[in-house]
Parts: structure tokens; sequence; C-alpha cells
């Protein structure tokens, strides 16, 4: 029987085998409606900003790799803290680098499926939620997953993330 859902995109399709792959049957979700920002993936799945899993890329500045935050839709990272963790300073990542490391647009950066492997960090406050919903691979793609399951999924460190 043929798969119901609509084709997806490359980008989406490669989260979704990846998520196969990792032996999550989580449904990517591609659609019309922008979900590049926290608020827009909120309003586009119907549920509350701080279910969304934002990705934000920094770089590292002394070694130069990519870091990946999963942060809660609500929250604004602590960049200081994160450095702290890291054992680094960070800085901001640019829109080719992101594409580089990740394999991802800004706005599209999924938790699963890097083009390179890169350390991950997981706002300790998405976990306080059943479900979230994060990036599949574009700026118009979501999935859903219960929060707990993040940590096992990207094998990110859960941390406490939130700036004050």
């Amino acid at each position: 029987m043929p798969d119901p859902r609509p084709a997806l995109s490359p980008a989406a399709q490669h989260v979704q085998d990846t998520l196969r792959a990792l032996g999550r049957d989580y449904p990517v979700r591609e659609s019309e409606r922008s979900t590049r920002t926290s608020a827009e993936a909120a309003q586009a799945v119907g549920c509350q900003v701080g279910q969304i899993a934002k990705s934000l890329v920094f770089r590292a500045v002394n070694s130069g790799r990519a870091v990946l935050v999963i942060a809660s839709g609500a929250n604004r990272v602590d960049e200081g803290r994160l450095a702290e963790l890291l054992g680094e300073p960070i800085g901001r990542a640019d829109p080719d680098f992101v594409r580089q490391h990740t394999g991802y647009a800004i706005g599209g950066v999924a938790p699963v499926g890097h083009a390179s492997p890169l350390p991950i960090f997981i706002d300790e406050d998405l976990l306080a939620f059943d479900q979230i919903w994060a990036a599949a691979g574009t700026p118009n793609a979501v999935f859903p997953l219960p929060s707990s399951d993040l940590p096992a999924l990207t094998g990110g460190r859960v941390a406490h993330l939130r700036a004050a």
C-alpha cells in the first residue's frame, strides 16, 4: 500500500530517512507556511512557543568546530554558560558555516542527520513538555517527538542554558 503522506523535499526526506534509520517513525510534516522562527512554527502546528525545539549553531572560537544548541523556542541561550560547558569561547555562525557543518539552512536545522558530527547541548526547559516540535531540514518542515526522546536521539547533553 502506498504511503498516503505527500512527497517531501529532499532535505525533509533526509530527516525522515534519518529518523527511521534511528528507529523512530516521527512523521515529518512540510507545509506552505514558514516554520523558520519559533513563533511561526508554534502557530503552524498549534502549540506553545516553548514546545519548539529551536536549533542554534555556534562556532567554537579556538577549535573552529560547530556546536548545536537545541533550545526551547521561548528561551534565549546564555552564551557564557554554553562557552563554560564547551570549555572554549563561542561566536555566532554565518549561514555558510551552518550549512557546511549541518547540511541544512538556517531555519531548518534538524536535531539529526548532520553533515558532520558535532557537540549538541539541549536546553533542559524542553524536557518540561511531553511533546515538542523540531525542525526537519527546511524552513517549513517540522516533526513532533516526545521531549524525553531528544537526548537519546541526538546524543546531546542536557543543561541549563536559558539566559536570565
